[in-house]
Parts: C-alpha cells; structure tokens; sequence
C-alpha cells in the first residue's frame, strides 16, 4: 500500500495535469469559435465553385477538355493527398483519418494499382510510414505556420499540378477530416485531380454564354478549383483538430477529477488507519503501565 507522502504527491500531481487539461480546453474551445465559423463561411464558396465546374465540365469534352480535367487516359498510378494536424492531443482525430487513408490504399493496392502518400501535416507521418515505408512520396510542413490558409492551398496545388503534370501520378485523391460537431469529425475521401465531371448535368441552369468560350476558362479555374479544394480541407482540419481537442481535454479534465476523488479517499482511509493504529499502540502501553 502507498504510504500517506505518496498518495499526497500523487494527488497534487493529478491536480497540476488537471488544471493544465482545463487550460487548454478553454483555449481549445476559443479557437474552435473562430475555426468553425472559417469552416462554414468557407463551404458555400466551394460548392457554388463546384457548380459552376460541373456546368462548365458538361458542356466540354473530347480533345478540347483541359488534362486536370480529361486526365491523363491512364489510372495506375494513383496520389493519396492526407490531410492530418501538427499537433496531438485531440483525440482519435488522427487516426481515424489515418484509418481511412490505409483502407484506401489497401483497396487500390488489392485491385492492381500503384500508390503513393502525399502528407500534409507532422502527424499521420509515422503511422503511415510504418505500414507502408516505401509509398511516402511527397510531404508538405504546416507546422511553421500558426494557422494554415490560402497560401498554404496554394502551394500544395502548385506542387500536385506539376506533379501531375510530369506524369508522377494519373489519379489524385484528398483525404481530410469534415467538421460536423466537437463530437463528431468525419474523415472523407474525394477525387481531386483529374477534377470529376459531374455525373448528371443541371438541366435546371439557365442557357448560358461564356467569353471567352468554356476550354479557355476551365483552363483557369480548375486550378483555383483545386487551391479551393485544397483550401477547405484545411480550414474543415483547423475545426476539427480545435473541436477533437476541446472534447478530449474535457475529458481529461473529468478523469482527472474522478481520480483526484479516488485518491482522496484513499489518503483519508490510510490515514483514519494509521492514526487507528496509533491510538491502539498507545492504549496497549498505557494498560501495560
């Protein structure tokens, strides 16, 4: 059994974790206010953009469709681009996405195809790696950067479309976490290079005519497309890294108490023994007196 000293240093260390637990959850939780808010201003851009590709996308074909469109004729060689945090301490947010990064790859692996890791962020570096050494290809360092924005899409398109375009890959897909709630973040996976025509066309759209005409501006806007693609899965990984986080250490923080509770009683019950043990000793002395 611990001695009182022990369960005493015990205690005021689980109160000091304790109180570092709730700190960062309250910052976790102001973070989160900002993030969530970005997330969601940012998701009708993105699927208004998307309407309008896949309005653009139907009226061209053939010849005339842009590579980041068409593709390449090929798909062997297949990019998974993992969207992962710096940082840790949020939960299962991770590994899920890590998870789902893995059963992806299995499944093209299983099918005859070629994969290869694109990772962005420290942390789904060494799990991948672990189970698949040889298919890390590329990696992008958000760390350096308090909070990952545009330039940072940027910079990973850039560097995916030249990839692309030097015939490193013929399929891309982003793998990132969607924010639903501080409970829930859900890791997705979606097409992102060649960009995927729709499968039905908008018969609701009005008739529409583009100058220049559709080849020379789906030439510039499956680019930014993909910049905005790649921009909304970090600003969906910003919200669900800061919500994964607040609920794991709000969860630290009650387990914290709970033990804090059960040590307590412990220290009470060892001391009221010895303290019984005391007393009985000084009884049989003063009767043996």
């Amino acid at each position: 059994m611990a001695s009182l000293k022990e369960l005493k240093g015990r205690i005021n260390s689980v109160k000091s974790t304790q109180k570092i637990t709730k700190a960062k959850q309250m910052v976790a939780a102001a973070k989160l206010r900002r993030a969530q808010a970005a997330a969601e201003a940012g998701r009708p851009y993105a699927l208004r953009l998307g309407k309008v590709m896949a309005s653009l996308a139907g009226k061209v074909s053939g010849e005339g469709a842009p590579k980041l469109l068409a593709g390449n004729g090929s798909g062997e060689r297949h990019l998974l681009v993992v969207v992962n945090t710096d940082k840790g301490l949020c939960g299962g947010l991770n590994s899920n996405v890590v998870k789902e990064a893995k059963a992806r790859a299995r499944e093209l692996i299983a099918a005859g195809k070629k994969v290869e890791f694109y990772l962005v962020g420290r942390k789904g570096r060494a799990p991948i790696r672990r189970d698949f050494p040889q298919s890390i290809g590329h990696q992008f360092d958000t760390s350096e950067v308090r909070t990952p924005g545009f330039v940072e899409a940027e910079a990973i398109a850039g560097e995916l479309i030249d990839l692309f375009a030097q015939g490193k890959f013929d399929i891309a897909h982003l793998i990132y976490p969607v924010f639903k709630s501080a409970l829930v973040q859900d890791p997705v996976t979606q097409q992102l290079i060649p960009v995927p025509a729709p499968e039905v066309a908008d018969t609701s759209a009005a008739a529409v005519e583009y100058e220049p005409d559709e080849e020379e501006i789906l030439a510039e806007l499956l680019p930014r497309f993909i910049k905005t693609q790649l921009f909304t899965a970090l600003l969906e990984r910003e919200a669900s890294e800061q919500g994964a986080s607040m609920t794991a250490m709000d969860n630290a923080t009650r387990n914290a108490g709970e033990l804090i509770d059960k040590l307590t009683i412990q220290y009470n019950r060892s001391r009221q023994a010895a303290i019984t043990t005391e007393l009985i000793e000084i009884i049989a002395g003063a009767e043996a007196l």
